[in-house]
């Protein structure tokens, strides 16, 4: 996962063996440590920790999967293999705080490591990011590109409906001095974006239309010029959608922490 931009990042390992603990751990989840376009969100947000001066650190080789899409799919004994070796190594760390960008891992870290003895205060990014902003310590730009630009928002169902996050993400866009621009489907009625409960991961079932294309289309309604995502998931199928309109050349879809990075003031 790390290349020039993100060479510095250290792990728990190495910040252990220098006697120092972070103030955060960033969970890289696995779509943004081995999917191209996931590894685009997680320099991103590197970026803007790195920018706000926050201490942190990463598991490297020691992160495995957190689980979700085993236990989605319902092999539970799977995911309690996967999530008591990552709690294993959690706790050998005295991990206390952890971010991520990925309302899959926030989910599954947050509410179903703690019964399996892993409690631990989990942010989904763009609430960090947005502390981050109110406590001063990152500085968003005014006078950015966005200004006045109509930005739609998709909630992912893990940040959206099962966490009851619909605000950080869409203050964060205002922050931007952006046009938010609400789909039909929005907030506790939002429409998954049909990558979750493991479909990321198999063929989609007959039916008359992709639920992703559904979603793009609502998405597209808004005349949006920038669809916004905070989910590698989300990300791959409303890009997928975009495509498959032929709008990938008028329609940007970008992670939150991708827009902030383009406005940050260093």
């Amino acid at each position: 996962m790390m290349d020039n931009t993100t060479n510095s990042v250290q792990t728990m390992a190495e910040m252990t063996q220098n006697g120092v603990s972070p103030e955060v751990l960033f969970w890289v989840g696995c779509a943004g440590s081995f999917d191209d376009r996931s590894k685009k969100i997680t320099k991103a947000f590197v970026e803007l920790l790195q920018s706000a001066n926050v201490s942190f650190a990463v598991l490297g080789p020691e992160e495995s999967c957190t689980g979700d899409p085993a236990k989605r799919s319902g092999n539970e004994f799977l995911f309690q293999m996967q999530a008591s070796t990552n709690i294993e190594v959690l706790n050998g760390y005295q991990v206390k705080k952890i971010v991520t960008a990925c309302p899959h891992c926030f989910n599954t870290l947050k509410n179903e490591y703690p019964q399996l003895g892993g409690q631990y205060e989990v942010l989904h990014h763009t609430q960090f990011l947005y502390q981050l902003i109110e406590e001063g310590r990152l500085k968003i730009d005014s006078k950015t590109e966005y200004k006045g630009k109509k930005i739609t928002f998709h909630d992912p169902c893990y940040l959206g409906r099962a966490n009851k996050e619909y605000d950080a993400p869409r203050a964060l866009i205002k922050k931007l001095n952006a046009e938010l621009v609400e789909m039909k489907s929005c907030k506790e009625k939002g429409l998954c974006c049909g990558a979750g409960g493991a479909q990321m991961f198999k063929d989609a079932e007959k039916g008359d239309k992709e639920i992703n294309i559904e979603r793009t289309e609502q998405a597209l309604e808004t005349n949006s010029e920038i669809i916004a995502a905070g989910c590698p998931f989300c990300n791959t199928m409303l890009h997928d959608g975009v495509t498959n309109k032929e709008k990938e050349s008028k329609v940007a879809v970008l992670d939150i922490s991708q827009l902030l990075a383009q406005t940050e003031s260093l």
